[in-house]
């Protein structure tokens, strides 16, 4: 009997000791899930070294980050050429390393659409190289997908890579595929560099300039009489109504003064008799 009873009063010992054990684990885990997060709510709250700044004062201004990622594009003036508003006003951009047909050129209002398609009402990230020297800003347009719209203009045959200006090899290996695969412009079969066609114009419209230019009138030309062959293909006139080249005339012999024979029907003097 003694020993049954012996044994019970052991079992219920182990059983109590077992009981504090468990209670005594379940009180430490309940402390250090306290501690744990006393640790977080002091990290929360605490700046660290890379976020901490000094306190603001007097003569320390405080910045405050644009949340604008660049510039818009109001404007489109061919497809090279935009024109941006920053800060209320506009920018002029030349695009660098890329000439696009002029708007008069073949493909050159289909190059306009293609730079409006991508960037017109777009808010774009300009770099800027340089000036030109019509005091516009050369540069790069990062478009809003990360796309390079000088590259884009090259790669798609809206434009050439102006080797005048840029030596960049990106640039130069575009236009290479463009032209193996006939994109855009390149579908023709010689098309014209716009530099080449600017040339051209400038050479026409000094040409025409000379060309208009009133000659010189001699001294007396406004009360001095000539005469002329009223033909078309005349372009002399006579000091003297007797010249024998006159007399070959089969029409009507006008009678007027040597300046409005000079700027009025652009006639000049006769060498043969005079």
């Amino acid at each position: 009997m003694l020993r049954i009873l012996f044994l019970y009063f052991a079992l219920c010992c182990t059983l109590a000791c077992k009981q504090t054990d468990r209670e005594e684990a379940q009180e430490q885990y309940r402390q250090r899930q306290r501690a744990n997060q006393e640790q977080t709510q002091q990290e929360n709250t605490t700046p660290t070294p890379e976020t901490q700044s000094a306190p603001a004062s007097e003569n320390t201004a405080v910045v405050t980050p644009s949340t604008t990622a660049g510039d818009k594009v109001v404007a489109i003036k061919d497809g090279d050429t935009i024109e941006l508003l920053r800060n209320g006003q506009t920018i002029k951009v030349r695009l660098y390393g890329v000439d696009s047909p002029e708007k008069t050129q073949d493909f050159g209002q289909r190059a306009r659409q293609f730079t409006s398609d991508l960037a017109f009402g777009k808010t774009v990230r300009l770099i800027e190289h340089n000036k030109d020297r019509y005091g516009r800003t050369v540069g790069t347009i990062i478009l809003p997908d990360g796309r390079n719209l000088n590259e884009e203009l090259v790669k798609n045959g809206f434009a050439w890579h102006y080797k005048a200006y840029s030596k960049d090899q990106n640039l130069a290996n575009l236009e290479v595929d463009a032209r193996r695969f006939k994109r855009g412009l390149w579908a023709a079969p010689n098309p014209t560099p716009p530099w080449d066609y600017r040339k051209d114009k400038r050479t026409a419209s000094a040409n025409k300039k000379i060309a208009t230019t009133p000659a010189a009138l001699p001294a007396g030309a406004t009360t001095r009489n000539v005469y002329i062959c009223n033909s078309t293909g005349s372009s002399v006139y006579h000091l003297t109504k007797n010249c024998s080249v006159l007399k070959r005339c089969k029409v009507e012999v006008l009678t007027i003064t040597e300046a409005t024979a000079i700027q009025r029907y652009n006639r000049r003097a006769d060498k043969t008799c005079s």
